[in-house]
């Protein structure tokens, strides 16, 4: 059973950054892909960064060039360095894995985001 934590989350004003991070225990999670899913305030959960087994990453449009996802391996950590926030940024944030990309079976509690104007 795989258990991802996340963590980093906070109240910042716009243009802050903050960095989360999903710690992953129960399984070497180096052949995973893994995701950040954000849900905002009435909205459905959407995914916005994932990073594949070979480090190759994909983001959705709203976040590209502000947000880095990446990964650590050893640690069995990921990341998300969210730069230049933005309060369309607000929301929870959860960390995702799955054996294929596409299909996340595993998800965190989420950690919250709140920006400010």
């Amino acid at each position: 059973q795989i258990r991802l934590v996340e963590s980093g989350g906070g109240s910042v004003q716009t243009s802050g950054s903050l960095r989360l991070t999903c710690e992953v225990s129960g399984h070497h999670y180096s052949g995973f892909c893994m995701a950040w899913f954000r849900q905002s305030p009435g909205k459905e959960r959407k995914i916005i960064a994932q990073i594949k087994d070979d480090f190759r990453t994909d983001y959705e449009d709203s976040v590209k060039g502000r947000f880095v996802i990446s990964r650590d391996n050893v640690k069995n950590t990921l990341y998300l360095q969210m730069n230049s926030l933005k309060p369309d940024d607000t929301g929870m944030y959860f960390c995702a894995a799955g054996l294929l990309c596409g299909a996340f079976g595993y998800f965190g509690q989420g950690t919250q985001v709140t920006v400010s104007s």
